[in-house]
């Protein structure tokens, strides 16, 4: 057992699976010689060298076709997207040919490639820093999308997600990069596609991924002093979505908030919200409410606390469900 944040976790999780299984390449702008602008490659290229940890042009598109020939030809790429907002130029590339290829070859063709992409605010930063683009990839049939959220979930699910042989993108919450937890490298992971019970409660559920995960455990902490014992899921896989957790969680509460930084309209959260209501309405003593970004772009950096979902109105959004 180790005691480490989630950007070393990451680090040692692609460490382990280069170890494993010498066609994994890990390659993205500044992920060499930088170690990346939050080190999450830090020394891999030191010790897998050059051939093995390409520091790419600043070109999104050619970095994810580069990938997909790689994974043609039985590598198994690891992209690094360096922030968020920078994945639309490759977007093509990830919709296109990415998710389709295995489908368009009648299953011949398997492109292993994950695309890891820090995502979300928090973090003071400029224009196309701050995005949840989660919704567009959850969106694309053939992609898996998966988001971790503490040290444990990072250092296992990344691992998991190259040995997959579907294209993965994986979203890593860029300002939890720091936060630390205990890793077990000797522990049976769960299973990269479901859900987890990260707090057991009886009165109400919420349901988050990525960074919202600590926002929702804080809240839950906060609601005890008003006799809430609210019940914490960590959705972890958005595609495949995994809700029998949430729906076996609901059937007990009859409450269900759905908490994302992404902007609510046709969002994971909105999903969410309609699979509960289809399939656990007698269940429901209130609507499933959403907390959320603003269906608006992204803020300057000044404004981004008041954006971005916090303690209190996750704590509001639980007083007006069971006030219902």
């Amino acid at each position: 057992m180790a005691t480490m944040t989630i950007a070393k976790a990451l680090n040692n999780g692609l460490r382990a699976a280069m170890e494993r299984d010498p066609k994994v390449i890990v390659m993205g702008e500044d992920v060499g010689k930088l170690g990346g602008v939050y080190r999450v490659t830090d020394g891999l290229q030191k010790d897998f060298g050059e051939q093995r940890v390409l520091d790419t042009p600043l070109a999104e598109s050619g970095i994810i076709g580069t990938a997909v020939g790689l994974a043609i030809r039985g590598f198994r790429p690891v992209c690094e997207i360096q922030f968020d907002g920078f994945v639309f130029p490759g977007f093509d590339q990830i919709v296109s040919q990415l998710a389709k290829l295995h489908y368009r070859s009648q299953g011949k063709v398997k492109v292993p490639v994950v695309v890891r992409i820090p995502f979300g605010g928090g973090i003071g930063a400029v224009e196309h820093h701050s995005e949840s683009p989660e919704s567009y990839f959850a969106h694309a049939a053939g992609l898996k999308v998966v988001a971790c959220s503490n040290p444990s979930d990072a250092y296992w699910m990344i691992q998991q997600a190259i040995a997959a042989d579907d294209p993965v993108i994986f979203f890593e919450p860029k300002r939890r990069y720091w936060e630390k937890g205990e890793v077990d490298p000797d522990a049976d992971p769960p299973p990269l596609f479901a859900s987890r019970v990260v707090r057991p409660g009886r009165t109400l559920t919420v349901a988050a991924y990525g960074p919202m995960v600590k926002t929702c455990l804080d809240a839950a902490t906060a609601a005890e002093a008003d006799g809430h014992d609210l019940e914490v899921i960590d959705l972890r896989t958005l595609s495949p979505l995994d809700l029998d957790p949430v729906l076996e969680s609901v059937r007990r509460t009859g409450h269900l908030v759905v908490v994302s930084e992404a902007p609510s309209e046709s969002s994971i959260a909105s999903e969410i919200a309609a699979r509960v209501q289809q399939e656990a309405f007698y269940s429901l003593e209130a609507p499933v409410l959403r907390v959320t970004g603003f269906d608006t772009p992204y803020p300057p950096s000044k404004c981004e606390e008041d954006y971005l979902p916090d303690l209190d109105r996750v704590l509001d959004a639980v007083d007006r469900s069971l006030g219902w």
